[in-house]
């Protein structure tokens, strides 16, 4: 476990929901990825992000899927992609991410509570 935060460290990571448009393989990078675009509703629009979610996922089976995202980290540059959100995720007993997300629809840009 890491060290204790206080609430209000907790509150200035913004993590919304938003749905993936696009999907499609990301042969650049350095380990295996996807290139996501993420609609996050009309306060912050569409996303770029990489992910390397490969094992358990394909581009097509992504698409029109919702997922966790945190939205206030600053841009970062992974190849040629300008990754603007960081896609949330857990890594499974082999180390492979599996993708965040709620077990119900909730509309694009709601921030978790």
């Amino acid at each position: 476990m890491n060290e204790t935060i206080t609430f209000a460290d907790f509150e200035r990571v913004d993590i919304r929901v938003g749905t993936i448009v696009e999907a499609s393989p990301f042969p650049e990078a350095r380990k295996p990825a996807i290139k996501l675009v993420i609609d996050f509703g009309p306060e912050i629009g569409l996303k770029k992000s990489s992910a390397q979610i490969t094992v358990h996922y394909t581009p097509e089976s992504l698409v029109g899927r919702q997922v966790l995202g945190v939205v206030n980290f600053p841009p970062r540059q992974i190849g040629p992609v300008r990754s603007e959100v960081l896609t949330l995720g857990f890594e499974d007993e082999a180390g492979a991410i599996v993708l965040s997300a709620t077990d119900k629809p909730v509309p694009n840009g709601k921030k978790l509570m």
